[in-house]
Protein backbone atom coordinates (compact mmCIF):
# COMPACT_ATOMS: atom_id res chain seq x y z
CA UNK A 1 0.00 0.00 0.00
CA UNK A 2 1.84 2.91 -1.45
CA UNK A 3 0.74 6.01 1.57
CA UNK A 4 1.53 9.75 0.56
CA UNK A 5 1.58 10.96 3.95
CA UNK A 6 5.17 9.07 4.26
CA UNK A 7 6.61 11.48 1.62
CA UNK A 8 4.39 14.67 2.95
CA UNK A 9 7.45 16.88 2.68
CA UNK A 10 8.22 15.81 -0.42
CA UNK A 11 4.48 16.25 -2.06
CA UNK A 12 4.61 20.07 -0.08
CA UNK A 13 7.84 20.55 -2.22
CA UNK A 14 5.71 19.75 -5.39
CA UNK A 15 2.64 21.79 -4.63
CA UNK A 16 4.77 24.88 -3.72
CA UNK A 17 6.44 24.56 -7.21
CA UNK A 18 3.33 23.79 -9.14
CA UNK A 19 1.67 26.91 -7.24
CA UNK A 20 4.44 29.03 -7.90
CA UNK A 21 4.75 28.27 -11.65
CA UNK A 22 0.96 28.07 -12.53
CA UNK A 23 0.45 30.82 -10.29
CA UNK A 24 -3.01 29.19 -8.41
CA UNK A 25 -3.53 27.64 -5.04
CA UNK A 26 -2.50 24.18 -4.77
CA UNK A 27 -3.88 21.12 -2.96
CA UNK A 28 -2.87 17.16 -2.80
CA UNK A 29 -5.27 14.73 -0.88
CA UNK A 30 -4.39 11.25 -0.12
CA UNK A 31 -6.55 8.01 -0.93
CA UNK A 32 -8.65 8.30 2.19
CA UNK A 33 -9.33 12.14 1.07
CA UNK A 34 -6.96 14.07 3.39
CA UNK A 35 -4.75 17.06 2.50
CA UNK A 36 -1.41 16.13 2.25
CA UNK A 37 0.07 19.35 1.34
CA UNK A 38 -1.73 22.62 -0.09
CA UNK A 39 -0.85 25.99 -0.52
CA UNK A 40 -3.21 29.50 -0.79
CA UNK A 41 -6.64 28.54 0.26
CA UNK A 42 -5.70 25.05 0.81
CA UNK A 43 -2.34 25.63 3.47
CA UNK A 44 -3.82 23.89 6.34
CA UNK A 45 -3.15 20.34 6.20
CA UNK A 46 -3.73 16.78 7.64
CA UNK A 47 -7.35 17.60 7.46
CA UNK A 48 -10.60 15.82 6.13
CA UNK A 49 -11.52 17.27 3.18
CA UNK A 50 -13.90 14.54 2.00
CA UNK A 51 -17.32 16.98 3.07
CA UNK A 52 -16.15 19.19 -0.20
CA UNK A 53 -14.44 16.95 -2.57
CA UNK A 54 -17.09 15.30 -4.48
CA UNK A 55 -14.94 16.25 -7.58
CA UNK A 56 -11.72 14.67 -6.06
CA UNK A 57 -14.20 11.68 -5.47
CA UNK A 58 -14.92 11.64 -8.90
CA UNK A 59 -11.05 11.65 -10.10
CA UNK A 60 -10.54 8.83 -7.82
CA UNK A 61 -13.79 6.38 -8.94
CA UNK A 62 -13.10 6.85 -12.92
CA UNK A 63 -8.98 7.24 -12.60
CA UNK A 64 -9.76 10.19 -15.09
CA UNK A 65 -8.88 14.21 -14.68
CA UNK A 66 -11.90 16.38 -13.96
CA UNK A 67 -12.23 20.14 -15.38
CA UNK A 68 -14.37 22.36 -13.72
CA UNK A 69 -15.50 25.26 -15.25
CA UNK A 70 -17.97 26.75 -13.34
CA UNK A 71 -17.65 25.67 -9.65
CA UNK A 72 -20.43 25.09 -7.48
CA UNK A 73 -22.93 24.99 -9.96
CA UNK A 74 -21.45 22.11 -12.22
CA UNK A 75 -23.61 19.11 -11.82
CA UNK A 76 -20.66 17.26 -9.82
CA UNK A 77 -20.86 19.41 -7.05
CA UNK A 78 -24.24 19.72 -6.22
CA UNK A 79 -24.27 17.09 -3.68
CA UNK A 80 -21.53 18.90 -1.71
CA UNK A 81 -22.48 19.69 1.34
CA UNK A 82 -19.72 23.10 1.46
CA UNK A 83 -20.18 24.35 -2.10
CA UNK A 84 -21.46 27.89 -1.26
CA UNK A 85 -18.19 28.20 0.49
CA UNK A 86 -15.81 27.08 -2.20
CA UNK A 87 -13.51 29.92 -3.37
CA UNK A 88 -12.37 28.71 -6.57
CA UNK A 89 -13.79 29.50 -10.00
CA UNK A 90 -12.11 27.15 -11.97
CA UNK A 91 -10.43 24.10 -10.65
CA UNK A 92 -8.45 21.15 -12.24
CA UNK A 93 -8.53 17.78 -10.25
CA UNK A 94 -5.51 15.27 -11.50
CA UNK A 95 -5.73 11.61 -10.18
CA UNK A 96 -2.32 10.48 -8.86
CA UNK A 97 -1.60 6.87 -9.97
CA UNK A 98 0.87 3.78 -9.23
CA UNK A 99 -0.01 1.29 -11.99
CA UNK A 100 -3.53 0.39 -11.38
CA UNK A 101 -3.85 1.72 -7.97
CA UNK A 102 -4.74 5.65 -7.08
CA UNK A 103 -3.21 6.91 -4.43
CA UNK A 104 -4.44 10.26 -3.90
CA UNK A 105 -5.53 13.28 -6.25
CA UNK A 106 -3.69 16.87 -6.84
CA UNK A 107 -5.79 19.75 -7.48
CA UNK A 108 -5.33 23.43 -8.68
CA UNK A 109 -7.70 26.12 -8.24
CA UNK A 110 -7.90 30.05 -9.19
CA UNK A 111 -9.69 32.57 -7.24
CA UNK A 112 -9.56 35.32 -10.18
CA UNK A 113 -11.14 35.34 -13.81
CA UNK A 114 -7.72 37.45 -15.18
CA UNK A 115 -6.28 34.18 -14.45
CA UNK A 116 -8.62 31.56 -14.81
CA UNK A 117 -8.41 33.16 -19.17
CA UNK A 118 -5.04 32.13 -18.76
CA UNK A 119 -5.23 29.02 -18.01
CA UNK A 120 -8.46 28.17 -20.30
CA UNK A 121 -6.10 29.74 -23.64
CA UNK A 122 -3.53 27.21 -22.48
CA UNK A 123 -5.62 24.61 -20.63
CA UNK A 124 -3.40 21.43 -22.76
CA UNK A 125 -0.11 22.95 -21.44
CA UNK A 126 -1.80 22.99 -17.77
CA UNK A 127 -3.00 19.60 -17.92
CA UNK A 128 0.17 18.11 -19.08
CA UNK A 129 2.31 19.70 -16.42
CA UNK A 130 0.12 18.89 -13.51
CA UNK A 131 -0.20 15.24 -15.10
CA UNK A 132 3.27 15.47 -14.97
CA UNK A 133 3.67 16.66 -11.43
CA UNK A 134 0.98 14.29 -10.60
CA UNK A 135 3.84 11.16 -11.86
CA UNK A 136 6.68 12.76 -10.04
CA UNK A 137 4.35 12.42 -7.08
CA UNK A 138 3.58 8.68 -7.78
CA UNK A 139 7.24 8.21 -8.38
CA UNK A 140 8.42 9.26 -5.75
CA UNK A 141 5.91 7.72 -3.36
CA UNK A 142 6.47 3.84 -5.35
CA UNK A 143 10.82 4.67 -4.69
CA UNK A 144 10.30 5.16 -1.14
CA UNK A 145 7.98 1.93 -0.39
CA UNK A 146 10.10 0.28 -2.88
CA UNK A 147 12.99 1.26 -0.31
CA UNK A 148 11.14 0.40 2.62
CA UNK A 149 10.27 -3.21 1.16
CA UNK A 150 13.97 -3.81 0.30
CA UNK A 151 15.16 -2.88 3.62
CA UNK A 152 12.33 -4.93 5.15
CA UNK A 153 13.41 -8.04 3.15
CA UNK A 154 16.84 -7.12 4.09
CA UNK A 155 16.14 -6.97 8.06
CA UNK A 156 14.24 -10.07 7.98
CA UNK A 157 16.95 -11.83 5.59
CA UNK A 158 20.05 -10.68 7.76
CA UNK A 159 17.75 -11.57 10.82
CA UNK A 160 16.81 -15.32 9.50
CA UNK A 161 20.52 -15.69 8.67
CA UNK A 162 21.98 -15.15 11.65
CA UNK A 163 19.57 -17.54 13.81
CA UNK A 164 20.15 -20.33 11.38
CA UNK A 165 21.83 -23.41 12.65
CA UNK A 166 23.00 -23.61 8.97
CA UNK A 167 26.40 -21.85 8.34
CA UNK A 168 25.33 -19.03 6.11
CA UNK A 169 27.27 -15.75 4.73
CA UNK A 170 26.17 -13.12 3.12
CA UNK A 171 28.66 -11.49 0.48
CA UNK A 172 28.50 -7.79 -0.62
CA UNK A 173 28.53 -6.44 -4.19
CA UNK A 174 32.69 -6.07 -3.66
CA UNK A 175 32.92 -9.53 -2.98
CA UNK A 176 33.67 -8.96 0.81
CA UNK A 177 31.77 -10.76 4.02
CA UNK A 178 28.70 -8.43 5.05
CA UNK A 179 26.92 -10.67 7.17
CA UNK A 180 28.38 -14.00 9.02
CA UNK A 181 26.47 -16.17 11.69
CA UNK A 182 27.24 -17.44 14.42
CA UNK A 183 27.01 -21.40 13.47
CA UNK A 184 29.42 -19.91 9.94
CA UNK A 185 32.04 -18.60 12.53
CA UNK A 186 31.97 -21.92 14.13
CA UNK A 187 32.24 -24.24 11.46
CA UNK A 188 34.80 -22.41 9.90
CA UNK A 189 36.80 -21.70 13.10
CA UNK A 190 36.93 -18.34 13.11
CA UNK A 191 36.87 -16.25 16.68
CA UNK A 192 37.50 -12.74 15.60
CA UNK A 193 34.73 -10.36 14.60
CA UNK A 194 34.76 -10.39 10.69
CA UNK A 195 34.28 -6.90 9.16
CA UNK A 196 34.12 -6.38 5.68
CA UNK A 197 36.90 -9.14 5.15
CA UNK A 198 37.56 -10.43 2.21
CA UNK A 199 36.21 -14.06 1.18
CA UNK A 200 37.28 -16.33 -1.74
CA UNK A 201 35.56 -19.29 -2.49
CA UNK A 202 36.41 -21.79 -4.78
CA UNK A 203 34.53 -24.96 -6.09
CA UNK A 204 36.14 -28.34 -5.96
CA UNK A 205 34.51 -29.48 -8.70
CA UNK A 206 32.51 -32.27 -6.18
CA UNK A 207 29.95 -32.78 -5.70
CA UNK A 208 28.69 -34.86 -2.30
CA UNK A 209 25.41 -35.18 -0.56
CA UNK A 210 23.44 -33.14 -3.34
CA UNK A 211 25.64 -30.30 -2.81
CA UNK A 212 28.78 -28.77 -4.41
CA UNK A 213 31.92 -28.83 -2.41
CA UNK A 214 33.66 -25.48 -1.59
CA UNK A 215 37.24 -24.29 -0.13
CA UNK A 216 36.61 -21.55 1.45
CA UNK A 217 38.99 -18.42 2.75
CA UNK A 218 38.56 -15.37 4.83
CA UNK A 219 42.28 -14.15 6.04
CA UNK A 220 44.26 -17.26 7.31
CA UNK A 221 41.40 -19.27 8.12
CA UNK A 222 40.75 -22.07 5.36
CA UNK A 223 37.78 -24.74 5.26
CA UNK A 224 36.29 -27.46 3.28
CA UNK A 225 32.44 -27.39 3.07
CA UNK A 226 29.70 -28.42 1.49
CA UNK A 227 26.63 -26.35 -0.01
CA UNK A 228 25.32 -24.09 -2.20
CA UNK A 229 26.11 -20.21 -3.36
CA UNK A 230 22.58 -17.92 -4.19
CA UNK A 231 22.63 -15.16 -6.11
CA UNK A 232 21.03 -12.15 -4.86
CA UNK A 233 18.78 -10.58 -7.40
CA UNK A 234 18.16 -6.82 -7.75
CA UNK A 235 19.85 -6.00 -4.30
CA UNK A 236 22.06 -2.89 -4.23
CA UNK A 237 23.54 -4.31 -1.00
CA UNK A 238 24.10 -8.42 -1.75
CA UNK A 239 25.48 -9.78 -4.48
CA UNK A 240 25.49 -13.58 -3.15
CA UNK A 241 24.11 -16.21 -0.14
CA UNK A 242 26.67 -19.27 0.80
CA UNK A 243 24.63 -21.67 3.15
CA UNK A 244 26.86 -24.62 3.98
CA UNK A 245 27.92 -27.11 6.42
CA UNK A 246 31.68 -27.99 7.23
CA UNK A 247 32.27 -31.18 6.30
CA UNK A 248 32.88 -32.81 9.43
CA UNK A 249 29.38 -31.51 10.61
CA UNK A 250 28.39 -33.80 7.24
CA UNK A 251 30.54 -36.43 8.43
CA UNK A 252 29.47 -36.32 11.79
CA UNK A 253 25.75 -35.98 11.04
CA UNK A 254 26.18 -39.28 8.52
CA UNK A 255 28.46 -41.09 11.49
CA UNK A 256 24.98 -40.03 14.01
CA UNK A 257 23.13 -42.07 11.54
CA UNK A 258 24.85 -44.90 10.02
CA UNK A 259 26.91 -45.81 13.39
CA UNK A 260 26.36 -49.05 15.02
CA UNK A 261 29.42 -49.57 17.02
CA UNK A 262 29.07 -50.87 21.06
CA UNK A 263 31.99 -49.21 22.20
CA UNK A 264 33.75 -50.44 25.51
CA UNK A 265 36.94 -49.29 27.42
CA UNK A 266 39.42 -51.48 29.18
CA UNK A 267 37.58 -51.59 32.10
CA UNK A 268 34.32 -52.93 30.63
CA UNK A 269 36.48 -56.51 28.52
CA UNK A 270 35.13 -59.32 30.88
CA UNK A 271 37.65 -62.02 32.44
CA UNK A 272 40.63 -62.19 35.10
CA UNK A 273 42.68 -64.34 33.34
CA UNK A 274 46.18 -63.94 33.02
CA UNK A 275 45.81 -63.51 28.76
CA UNK A 276 43.23 -61.19 29.48
CA UNK A 277 45.03 -59.04 31.80
CA UNK A 278 47.72 -58.56 29.54
CA UNK A 279 45.83 -58.21 26.66
CA UNK A 280 44.19 -55.26 28.81
CA UNK A 281 47.75 -53.81 29.99
CA UNK A 282 48.70 -54.10 26.18
CA UNK A 283 45.51 -51.79 25.23
CA UNK A 284 46.62 -49.04 27.40
CA UNK A 285 50.39 -49.34 26.16
CA UNK A 286 49.31 -48.73 22.48
CA UNK A 287 46.53 -46.70 22.50
CA UNK A 288 47.97 -43.24 21.99
CA UNK A 289 50.13 -44.69 19.41
CA UNK A 290 49.21 -43.49 15.70
CA UNK A 291 51.07 -47.05 14.48
CA UNK A 292 48.18 -49.73 12.91
CA UNK A 293 47.22 -52.25 15.19
CA UNK A 294 46.42 -55.61 13.42
CA UNK A 295 44.59 -58.19 15.89
CA UNK A 296 44.29 -61.50 14.96
CA UNK A 297 42.10 -64.51 16.75
CA UNK A 298 39.95 -67.12 15.98
CA UNK A 299 35.85 -65.99 15.00
CA UNK A 300 33.75 -64.62 18.24
CA UNK A 301 37.01 -63.66 20.06
CA UNK A 302 35.98 -60.45 20.69
CA UNK A 303 38.41 -58.33 18.12
CA UNK A 304 35.89 -55.25 17.54
CA UNK A 305 35.86 -55.23 21.10
CA UNK A 306 39.42 -54.96 21.53
CA UNK A 307 39.40 -52.38 18.60
CA UNK A 308 37.31 -50.18 20.48
CA UNK A 309 39.02 -50.30 23.69
CA UNK A 310 41.87 -48.99 22.44
CA UNK A 311 39.69 -45.98 20.34
CA UNK A 312 38.56 -45.37 23.98
CA UNK A 313 41.84 -45.34 25.43
CA UNK A 314 43.30 -43.17 22.90
CA UNK A 315 43.02 -39.17 22.42
CA UNK A 316 40.89 -40.35 19.60
CA UNK A 317 37.89 -41.21 22.26
CA UNK A 318 36.25 -37.80 21.06
CA UNK A 319 36.46 -38.50 17.20
CA UNK A 320 35.22 -40.87 15.20
CA UNK A 321 35.22 -44.79 15.49
CA UNK A 322 34.10 -46.28 11.71
CA UNK A 323 33.87 -49.99 11.23
CA UNK A 324 33.75 -51.86 8.60
CA UNK A 325 33.66 -55.42 7.93
CA UNK A 326 35.69 -56.56 4.58
CA UNK A 327 33.97 -59.63 4.13
CA UNK A 328 30.33 -58.48 4.68
CA UNK A 329 30.14 -56.40 1.44
CA UNK A 330 30.57 -57.22 -2.14
CA UNK A 331 33.46 -57.31 -3.86
CA UNK A 332 32.35 -54.15 -6.39
CA UNK A 333 31.08 -52.21 -3.87
CA UNK A 334 33.55 -52.47 -1.31
CA UNK A 335 35.92 -49.62 -3.19
CA UNK A 336 33.15 -47.05 -3.23
CA UNK A 337 32.23 -47.78 0.50
CA UNK A 338 35.92 -47.41 1.69
CA UNK A 339 36.56 -44.49 -0.45
CA UNK A 340 33.80 -42.94 -1.57
CA UNK A 341 32.60 -41.15 -4.68
CA UNK A 342 31.34 -38.25 -6.19
CA UNK A 343 27.96 -37.70 -7.88
CA UNK A 344 28.32 -39.12 -11.55
CA UNK A 345 31.19 -41.54 -10.51
CA UNK A 346 29.65 -44.79 -12.14
CA UNK A 347 26.71 -46.07 -13.42
CA UNK A 348 24.23 -47.48 -10.67
CA UNK A 349 25.78 -45.32 -8.20
CA UNK A 350 23.28 -42.74 -5.95
CA UNK A 351 23.28 -39.34 -8.03
CA UNK A 352 24.06 -37.43 -4.84
CA UNK A 353 27.81 -38.84 -4.18
CA UNK A 354 28.50 -40.39 -0.95
CA UNK A 355 31.21 -40.42 1.94
CA UNK A 356 33.51 -42.92 2.07
CA UNK A 357 34.60 -44.59 5.31
CA UNK A 358 38.18 -43.75 5.43
CA UNK A 359 37.12 -39.65 4.96
CA UNK A 360 34.16 -40.18 7.51
CA UNK A 361 36.93 -41.39 10.05
CA UNK A 362 38.99 -38.52 9.61
CA UNK A 363 40.76 -37.45 12.30
CA UNK A 364 39.77 -40.72 14.60
CA UNK A 365 40.11 -44.32 14.39
CA UNK A 366 38.96 -46.89 11.49
CA UNK A 367 38.32 -50.28 11.67
CA UNK A 368 38.55 -52.53 8.81
CA UNK A 369 37.32 -56.28 10.27
CA UNK A 370 37.98 -59.36 8.03
CA UNK A 371 40.81 -57.73 6.22
CA UNK A 372 42.02 -61.20 5.04
CA UNK A 373 38.75 -61.06 2.64
CA UNK A 374 39.68 -58.00 0.74
CA UNK A 375 40.72 -58.55 -2.83
CA UNK A 376 44.61 -57.95 -4.05
CA UNK A 377 43.60 -54.83 -6.25
CA UNK A 378 41.88 -52.96 -3.03
CA UNK A 379 44.44 -54.16 -1.00
CA UNK A 380 47.54 -52.81 -3.26
CA UNK A 381 45.45 -48.93 -2.73
CA UNK A 382 44.73 -49.38 0.54
CA UNK A 383 48.77 -49.40 1.05
CA UNK A 384 49.06 -46.67 -0.97
CA UNK A 385 46.27 -45.14 1.22
CA UNK A 386 48.68 -46.20 4.47
CA UNK A 387 51.72 -44.19 2.49
CA UNK A 388 50.65 -41.23 1.34
CA UNK A 389 47.80 -40.33 3.88
CA UNK A 390 45.53 -39.17 1.43
CA UNK A 391 42.71 -40.60 -0.41
CA UNK A 392 40.80 -40.02 -3.50
CA UNK A 393 36.90 -40.35 -4.13
CA UNK A 394 35.76 -42.65 -7.03
CA UNK A 395 35.14 -40.10 -9.95
CA UNK A 396 37.15 -37.11 -8.22
CA UNK A 397 40.42 -35.68 -8.68
CA UNK A 398 40.91 -34.25 -5.61
CA UNK A 399 43.24 -35.61 -2.88
CA UNK A 400 41.35 -35.31 0.20
CA UNK A 401 44.55 -35.21 3.33
CA UNK A 402 43.67 -38.13 5.95
CA UNK A 403 44.44 -38.43 9.76
CA UNK A 404 43.02 -41.48 10.61
CA UNK A 405 43.98 -44.52 12.67
CA UNK A 406 43.88 -47.96 11.00
CA UNK A 407 43.18 -50.56 12.86
CA UNK A 408 42.82 -54.04 11.36
CA UNK A 409 41.78 -57.35 12.32
CA UNK A 410 41.45 -61.14 11.02
CA UNK A 411 40.66 -64.37 11.91
CA UNK A 412 43.13 -66.00 8.78
CA UNK A 413 46.21 -66.59 8.90
CA UNK A 414 47.51 -63.93 6.73
CA UNK A 415 51.32 -65.68 6.39
CA UNK A 416 49.44 -68.35 4.77
CA UNK A 417 47.74 -66.24 2.59
CA UNK A 418 50.74 -64.76 1.41
CA UNK A 419 52.67 -67.37 0.34
CA UNK A 420 49.54 -68.69 -1.50
CA UNK A 421 49.65 -64.91 -2.88
CA UNK A 422 46.60 -63.80 -1.79
CA UNK A 423 47.60 -61.41 0.15
CA UNK A 424 49.95 -58.54 -0.30
CA UNK A 425 52.98 -59.21 1.85
CA UNK A 426 54.29 -55.17 1.79
CA UNK A 427 50.57 -54.78 3.34
CA UNK A 428 51.01 -56.96 5.73
CA UNK A 429 54.00 -55.43 7.48
CA UNK A 430 52.42 -51.96 7.06
CA UNK A 431 48.99 -53.26 8.99
CA UNK A 432 51.41 -55.70 11.91
CA UNK A 433 53.22 -52.65 13.06
CA UNK A 434 51.80 -53.19 16.26
CA UNK A 435 49.82 -57.35 16.19
CA UNK A 436 47.70 -57.75 19.09
CA UNK A 437 47.04 -61.50 19.23
CA UNK A 438 43.40 -62.49 21.49
CA UNK A 439 43.60 -66.18 22.56
CA UNK A 440 40.71 -68.31 22.07
CA UNK A 441 38.03 -68.88 25.06
CA UNK A 442 39.48 -72.44 25.47
CA UNK A 443 43.05 -71.41 26.39
CA UNK A 444 41.43 -68.40 28.87
CA UNK A 445 39.28 -71.04 31.17
CA UNK A 446 39.68 -68.71 33.88
CA UNK A 447 37.08 -66.27 32.18
CA UNK A 448 34.27 -68.34 30.73
CA UNK A 449 32.88 -68.27 34.76
CA UNK A 450 32.99 -64.10 34.43
CA UNK A 451 31.13 -64.17 30.89
CA UNK A 452 28.66 -66.63 31.65
CA UNK A 453 27.52 -64.26 34.93
CA UNK A 454 28.07 -61.34 32.71
CA UNK A 455 25.82 -62.50 30.05
CA UNK A 456 23.28 -64.25 32.25
CA UNK A 457 22.53 -60.63 34.08
CA UNK A 458 22.44 -58.93 30.97
CA UNK A 459 19.24 -61.41 29.29
CA UNK A 460 17.68 -62.00 32.48
CA UNK A 461 17.21 -57.61 32.36
CA UNK A 462 16.09 -58.42 28.88
CA UNK A 463 13.73 -61.03 28.98
CA UNK A 464 12.19 -59.73 32.69
CA UNK A 465 13.38 -63.07 34.52
CA UNK A 466 14.98 -63.69 38.06
CA UNK A 467 18.23 -65.46 38.53
CA UNK A 468 18.94 -67.56 41.55
CA UNK A 469 21.68 -70.04 40.98
CA UNK A 470 23.77 -72.45 38.71
CA UNK A 471 24.25 -75.55 39.59
CA UNK A 472 27.83 -76.56 40.21
CA UNK A 473 27.69 -79.79 37.92
CA UNK A 474 26.30 -77.33 34.92
CA UNK A 475 28.92 -74.56 35.54
CA UNK A 476 31.53 -77.80 35.37
CA UNK A 477 29.84 -78.56 32.13
CA UNK A 478 30.15 -75.21 30.58
CA UNK A 479 33.77 -74.63 31.72
CA UNK A 480 34.89 -77.55 30.10
CA UNK A 481 33.23 -77.22 26.91
CA UNK A 482 36.08 -76.67 24.56
CA UNK A 483 33.66 -73.25 23.11
CA UNK A 484 34.66 -73.61 19.43
CA UNK A 485 32.53 -70.17 18.86
CA UNK A 486 34.48 -68.57 21.46
CA UNK A 487 32.72 -65.50 23.26
CA UNK A 488 30.00 -65.39 20.26
CA UNK A 489 29.07 -69.12 20.88
CA UNK A 490 29.07 -68.64 24.80
CA UNK A 491 26.50 -65.70 24.53
CA UNK A 492 24.40 -67.38 22.18
CA UNK A 493 24.24 -70.27 24.49
CA UNK A 494 23.37 -67.90 27.40
CA UNK A 495 21.17 -66.42 25.61
CA UNK A 496 19.10 -70.03 25.05
CA UNK A 497 19.88 -70.93 28.76
CA UNK A 498 18.14 -67.91 30.07
CA UNK A 499 14.96 -68.24 27.70
CA UNK A 500 15.15 -71.93 29.10
CA UNK A 501 15.63 -71.36 32.71
CA UNK A 502 12.72 -71.89 34.99
CA UNK A 503 12.55 -70.76 38.17
CA UNK A 504 15.84 -68.68 38.02
CA UNK A 505 17.81 -72.16 38.36
CA UNK A 506 20.32 -73.36 35.34
CA UNK A 507 21.10 -76.56 35.25
CA UNK A 508 21.37 -79.78 32.83
CA UNK A 509 17.88 -78.94 31.36
CA UNK A 510 18.07 -75.46 30.54
CA UNK A 511 21.77 -76.43 28.45
CA UNK A 512 21.77 -76.88 24.11
CA UNK A 513 22.27 -81.06 23.71
CA UNK A 514 25.89 -80.67 22.56
CA UNK A 515 26.97 -79.35 26.07
CA UNK A 516 24.34 -81.32 28.47
CA UNK A 517 25.75 -84.44 26.13
CA UNK A 518 29.28 -83.61 26.09
CA UNK A 519 30.01 -83.99 22.46
CA UNK A 520 33.47 -81.90 22.41
CA UNK A 521 34.39 -83.02 26.42
CA UNK A 522 37.79 -84.52 25.51
CA UNK A 523 38.82 -81.79 23.47
CA UNK A 524 41.86 -80.76 25.49
CA UNK A 525 42.42 -84.41 27.21
CA UNK A 526 44.63 -85.32 24.05
CA UNK A 527 47.75 -83.96 24.81
CA UNK A 528 47.20 -81.37 21.64
CA UNK A 529 46.83 -83.61 19.27
CA UNK A 530 42.57 -84.22 17.62
CA UNK A 531 41.48 -86.48 15.88
CA UNK A 532 40.23 -85.31 12.11
CA UNK A 533 36.72 -85.62 13.37
CA UNK A 534 36.96 -83.62 16.10
CA UNK A 535 38.91 -81.22 13.74
CA UNK A 536 36.18 -81.02 11.30
CA UNK A 537 33.05 -80.53 14.08
CA UNK A 538 35.25 -77.90 15.35
CA UNK A 539 35.70 -76.27 12.13
CA UNK A 540 32.15 -76.82 10.92
CA UNK A 541 30.42 -75.92 14.50
CA UNK A 542 32.76 -72.13 13.53
CA UNK A 543 31.08 -72.04 10.24
CA UNK A 544 27.39 -72.44 11.63
CA UNK A 545 28.35 -70.08 14.28
CA UNK A 546 29.79 -67.00 12.18
CA UNK A 547 27.26 -67.58 9.32
CA UNK A 548 24.49 -68.37 11.21
CA UNK A 549 22.15 -71.14 11.56
CA UNK A 550 19.34 -70.47 8.35
CA UNK A 551 19.39 -71.59 5.24
CA UNK A 552 21.23 -68.95 3.43
CA UNK A 553 23.40 -69.05 6.31
CA UNK A 554 24.47 -72.66 5.81
CA UNK A 555 25.46 -72.23 1.89
CA UNK A 556 27.61 -69.40 3.08
CA UNK A 557 29.42 -71.96 6.23
CA UNK A 558 29.46 -74.60 3.07
CA UNK A 559 31.19 -72.25 1.01
CA UNK A 560 34.17 -71.45 3.09
CA UNK A 561 34.21 -74.80 4.62
CA UNK A 562 35.07 -75.80 0.57
CA UNK A 563 31.94 -78.65 0.78
CA UNK A 564 28.33 -78.59 -1.45
CA UNK A 565 25.29 -78.10 1.17
CA UNK A 566 24.13 -81.47 0.44
CA UNK A 567 27.35 -82.45 2.64
CA UNK A 568 27.08 -80.01 4.81
CA UNK A 569 23.53 -81.06 6.20
CA UNK A 570 24.95 -84.54 6.28
CA UNK A 571 27.70 -83.87 8.70
CA UNK A 572 25.19 -82.03 10.62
Amino acid sequence: MYELNNIADTVQKYAKITSEIAKVDVEVVDSKLVRIAGTGIFSRVNVDVSENSNVYKYAMRTGERQVLLEPRVDERCKDCIKKEECKGIFEISMPIKIKDEIIGVIGMACTTEDRKKVILNNLESYLDFLEQIADFIATKAYEVEEAKSKAAITNMMELIVRRMDEGAIIINNEGNVSIINASAKKQLGITRIINNEQIEIEPTGDTVNNSKEYKVRIGENVSTVIGDIFDVPKNEFYKQVLLFRNLDKVHSSIYAMTSTVNAVDTDDIIGCSKKTIELKEKIKKVANSVSTVLITGESGTGKEVVATAIWKNSDRRNNRFVAINCAAIPEPLLESELFGYVKGAFTGADPNGKIGKFELANKGVIFLDEIGDMPLYLQSKLLRVIQNKKIVRIGSNQQIPLDVRIIAATNKDLRQMINENKFREDLYYRLNVIPIEIAPLRERKEDIRDLIYHFIDYYRKLFGKNFVRIEEETMEKLMNYPWPGNVRELENTVEFIVNMMEDGIVNDNTLPSNIRNNDLMGYENQQGIRTLKEIEQEEIRKAIAYYGDTTEGKKQAARALGIGIATLYRKL
